[in-house]
């Protein structure tokens, strides 16, 4: 029972990185080696997202085309706005740089791997997660740069051409030429898809890890005070709830049966961690980018723990016969 409310070992991990670059930020020379090294693997992250991709999953599940734009729309639309209205009506309750975070974190696209694990463990839809939650890591690539710049323009703010230029040369580049070359490398990538699953999480870490330091040396921790970590913890844990509650409701309004449900709970309430470290590296600068990380981290944890026992509850009043 315990294990639902334990957060998961990456995400210890990703806890230790952070308390390491507090305790040793890198510096000077340092650390321009370890951004180097932080965009050669974000580079290396999106080509084998690339070409994991599955043409024929995507291109098969879409023929469910009502599911799949609920979905979207409740990824791109629906959590969008959503951020913006908190935002627009409690300007006081987080910094500027937080708020940019929660921003950010309802722009993101959904995520793959554990959207298809917890629709596979409630008895869902699979076939459609898996082409939902690939056609979200599409648009994401795309969508997330334009709508983080929407968003920011809509509170005042701005996110620099150059940001979203990068996104295109470090991320959508590589991605395309990892897709391209799926003929030919994709049984090579299958077979490693252990060490390049190693791949991604370093690529997390030391991301993080590029982040917290120079962070940590613009200090950080006096910026953020532990009852306002607090209050972003319980914004994170109200965005979970609604968004659940409201694709469930939409699902049912909608008429889907009972799997395609399944399917939009779990597929439209996600969030990539996965890409969103990385692109955050690229879109944002500066040493706000500690902060602008933390929404997503924490949200991060409170869907795994929270979709884990929705997941087992969805399972359990399967029906005997179904």
């Amino acid at each position: 029972m315990l294990k639902k409310f334990l957060p998961d070992t990456f995400l210890l991990t990703l806890v230790l990185t952070v308390i390491l670059a507090s305790l040793l930020p890198a510096s000077g020379e340092a650390a321009v080696v370890v951004d180097w090294l932080a965009t050669l693997t974000i580079v290396l992250l999106f080509f084998f997202h690339g070409a994991k991709l599955s043409r024929q999953a995507v291109l098969a599940g879409l023929t469910h085309w009502r599911l799949h734009l609920v979905i979207l729309c409740c990824t791109f639309v629906m959590f969008p706005l959503v951020g913006l209205g908190l935002s627009l009506l409690l300007p006081k309750l987080l910094s500027p740089a937080l708020w940019t975070g929660v921003l950010y974190l309802t722009a993101l696209p959904s995520t793959v791997q554990s959207s298809i694990a917890f629709v596979s463990i409630a008895r869902g839809n699979v076939a459609a997660a898996v082409a939902a939650a690939s056609a979200s890591q599409i648009l994401g690539v795309l969508l997330t740069p334009v709508l983080v710049g929407l968003l920011s323009g809509a509170r005042g703010g701005e996110v620099a051409l150059s940001g979203i230029g990068k996104v295109a040369a470090v991320i959508l580049l590589p991605f395309i030429a990892g897709h391209w070359l799926r003929p030919w490398i994709g049984e090579f990538v299958a077979r490693h898809k252990s060490t390049i699953a190693i791949t991604d999480r370093a690529t997390i870490l030391i991301a993080v890890y590029s982040a917290f330091s120079a962070a940590v040396i613009e200090g950080i921790w006096s910026r953020l005070p532990l009852p306002e970590l607090g209050v972003l913890t319980l914004l994170c844990g109200a965005l979970l709830a609604f968004a659940l509650l409201f694709t469930r409701t939409l699902a049912r309004l909608c008429g889907f049966e009972r799997s395609d449900e399944i399917a939009v709970v779990f597929c439209g309430t996600k969030k990539s961690l996965v890409q969103g470290i990385p692109m955050a590296r690229v879109l944002f600068a500066g040493p706000d980018l500690g902060l602008i990380l933390l929404p997503i981290m924490l949200f991060h944890q409170l869907q795994l723990m929270v979709c884990a026992s929705i997941a087992r509850r969805y399972a359990e009043r399967q029906p005997q016969n179904a």
